[in-house]
């Protein structure tokens, strides 16, 4: 549920958002056949973190409302965030413009984006919420296409058609099966909130205080979010279980920091456009984690759905290498 404003930026994993803009130029431009061993490792292990963390938050909001939740979350992992940047000599004085980067993510992917999945995830699967986050890459080149004039390619325009077909046939299928349609909705929402953003930030780099700005944007998405978790939630409501405090516990360290570094890394090591190839493997593993751990079962319709929006996704990444990567 992370990564920066970019096109080709990563679904974003739970808090990995701001995390892609600023690759170097000499980064290595080819695909898997010049990925070395330890990119292969990075990506795999962010993809995990990325897929694992809507698990983890099915098993805080079982016992926990999901705004406070959230908000304790992004308080703690803002703090260590922050506090590591600082360690680490990054600094808190940023530019205009980084600052906006700052806002509009806290609120749209922090708030908004978590904020809703958090409340769907009251009411769906975790393996759900995970295939509709999953297809952010879709939503931001459908929304640079109609808003930006950025017309894809054929094999983009193919990736975008397939993708948005195979959410439809999920869809369909988990309504059918009783899935409330208003929370499925509201997932789907939270996935637009952040490609919205995304689009509205492209371009600007976090520089050399990333870490820094990923922890601001954190308690920026906490400070949206406790207005609401004080007006209609109430820590009495809180069940002090092990699984939910391991799931909150997973969420700031691997969701959010870890994740983050290793986006951030990964980037930095072969560029913005081959670490978001990555991201075809979401759906897949964000249905097998939850199905591992949560028992969630899989329909048929369920695993060809997953299957199409895997290749919508990768086909759209694809379309966005450069020529003769």
């Amino acid at each position: 549920m992370t990564d920066a404003p970019s096109a080709s930026s990563p679904s974003a994993s739970p808090d990995a958002h701001s995390a892609t803009a600023g690759a170097p130029a000499s980064a290595p431009q080819g695909w898997w056949a010049r990925l070395d061993p330890l990119a292969m490792l990075m990506g795999l292990a962010f993809a995990v973190m990325w897929s694992s963390a809507f698990t983890a938050a099915k098993f805080v909001v079982a016992d926990a409302p999901p705004f406070l939740a959230l908000t304790a979350r992004f308080a703690v992992a803002g703090a260590l965030a922050c506090g590591l940047a600082a360690a680490m000599g990054q600094s808190a004085r940023l530019s205009r413009k980084q600052w906006g980067l700052v806002v509009v993510f806290g609120l749209c992917q922090n708030s908004l984006y978590l904020g809703l999945n958090f409340l769907a995830m009251t009411r769906i699967d975790g393996g759900l919420a995970a295939i509709i986050a999953s297809t952010l890459p879709l939503f931001v080149a459908a929304g640079a296409w109609a808003f930006l004039s950025e017309r894809p390619n054929r094999l983009g325009a193919a990736g975008l058609a397939l993708g948005f077909a195979g959410v439809a046939v999920i869809m369909g299928a988990r309504i059918e099966g009783g899935a409330d349609p208003l929370f499925v909705g509201l997932a789907a929402l939270g996935a637009l909130a952040l490609a919205v953003a995304t689009l509205v930030v492209r371009g600007v780099s976090p520089g050399p205080n990333v870490l820094m700005i990923v922890g601001l944007q954190m308690l920026v998405g906490g400070l949206g979010l406790a207005p609401f978790g004080l007006m209609f939630e109430s820590v009495a409501d809180v069940t002090w279980s092990l699984p939910m405090l391991l799931g909150v516990g997973y969420s700031i360290v691997f969701s959010g920091i870890l994740a983050t570094l290793v986006w951030f890394l990964l980037v930095r090591r072969i560029g913005p456009t081959n670490a978001a190839a990555f991201h075809f493997l979401n759906p897949c593993l964000g249905v097998a984690v939850a199905a591992l751990f949560l028992g969630e079962t899989l329909g048929s319709r369920d695993l060809l759905g997953v299957g199409i929006v895997t290749v919508g996704i990768l086909l759209v990444q694809l379309s966005r290498r450069p020529a003769g990567a």
